[in-house]
């Protein structure tokens, strides 16, 4: 009777966290602006205390919030925001192409190089172009397995020849999302891609339906290293980063030595800034084109509307996908953003000429409820800031 009973209390308490679990949840999809993630409201004397203030350096022009016409209060409460987050590195503001405010947390430091986690996607973007304009590559229109011939006579799938290099880039190749299967993740996680191209099978159609499949940028970045016969990391830093006086950090490596494309690059925030700056002006850096204003249009517009949003963000609404690029709403405001797991952003205001930049602990390798919630605090601090500044 007695292990009835205890089995009995064990079922009823599955069941209550289970319905807890359940509401929670609900809240969260509905997008419950209710529920205080962030603490309580600041005070006049909170706000005011708050130093946002640019640190002085060679990299950036620096001003003020009043200067650029963004009232400082808003941008107080941000960082007033911020700083109760314990696992944010930082945070900054780039308005008119100046910077106007910058704050580090817990770990961060100005000259820390954090994991970018997939915000490395939108950078691997950018090297297709630099291929395809230094002639490794000839077009989006290249088919997958033309770069994996060692893989391609053994497809079963006909469908998978057809895959192009736009369909990886706008995710959309038909391949899953890893999350939904902890095969899939553990094979991600082994870090050998290649003969993953036949290994997944495909959930549609290529072509046809929007999948957040990691693979399809850590295959890009492999065919990218073989067609243009170089090592990713030092391609990148001749082509991309030193062209905006920046520079790129460690970049990780899968068990074949190659970069991996859908999460490896570390860099600091500010070069991060330079690199949003950079497509916010159509691909210009202080006068020079390093990457065409076509392929940034290209890049930030979307071709999936409306897909899922994971179950986590309040404030972001409608996502879609460019080419490694996400495209979002948040009150008045139409934005692209680039996103990378535990809370990095580059978000790109166009309306307003804005950048706001967040880097935060990775969470490598942890994809648990704890690092979600961090996660969606830190897109919620930047999603009600977004909420709260005037449309222009």
């Amino acid at each position: 009777m007695l292990n009835q009973k205890e089995n009995s209390l064990n079922l009823y308490n599955h069941s209550i966290q289970w319905v807890i679990s359940a509401v929670l949840i609900l809240f969260i999809l509905a997008g419950c602006d209710s529920i205080n993630i962030l603490g309580p409201r600041p005070s006049s004397e909170d706000l005011a205390a708050v130093d946002y203030t640019p640190l002085q350096r060679e990299d950036w022009e620096v001003s003020t919030p009043e200067e650029q016409g963004v009232d400082p209060q808003l941008v107080a409460k941000l960082y007033y925001d911020a700083a109760q987050q314990d696992t944010l590195y930082s945070v900054l503001v780039i308005k008119d192409g100046t910077l106007i405010a910058e704050g580090y947390f817990n770990q961060g430091t100005i000259d820390r190089k954090t994991l970018l986690q997939s915000v490395s996607k939108s950078y691997v973007s950018a090297l297709v172009w630099i291929a395809i304009e230094q002639g490794c590559i000839s077009n989006i229109d290249e088919k997958l397995l033309d770069f994996f011939p060692e893989i391609a006579g053994k497809i079963t799938d006909p469908r998978k020849k057809d895959i192009t290099i736009e369909e990886l880039l706008q995710m959309r190749a038909g391949y899953p999302d890893e999350e939904t299967d902890q095969a899939y993740m553990d094979a991600l996680y082994w870090g050998v891609y290649p003969p993953l191209l036949e290994d997944f099978p495909l959930v549609c159609e290529p072509g046809t339906c929007f999948n957040y499949s990691n693979l399809t940028f850590s295959w890009l970045a492999i065919l990218l290293s073989r067609s243009c016969e170089t090592d990713l990391r030092e391609f990148a830093q001749e082509n991309l980063f030193h062209p905006m006086d920046t520079e790129v950090g460690d970049w990780l490596q899968d068990r074949e030595g190659n970069r991996i494309g859908s999460g490896g690059i570390h860099a600091k925030a500010r070069d991060v800034a330079k690199f949003g700056q950079l497509y916010l002006d159509d691909g210009k850096y202080e006068g020079t084109q390093i990457i065409s204003s076509e392929w940034v249009r290209n890049s930030l517009q979307s071709y999936s509307d409306k897909t899922k949003n994971y179950g986590m963000s309040l404030v972001f609404k409608d996502l879609g996908y460019g080419y490694g690029w996400w495209t979002a709403t948040v009150g008045d405001h139409d934005f692209s953003f680039a996103w990378g797991h535990g809370g990095q952003l580059i978000v790109l205001l166009d309306d307003l000429d804005m950048v706001i930049v967040t880097t935060a602990d990775p969470f490598f390798g942890e994809h648990s409820g704890d690092s979600w919630r961090h996660e969606s605090a830190i897109m919620n601090i930047v999603g009600r800031f977004i909420k709260t500044l005037p449309a222009e």
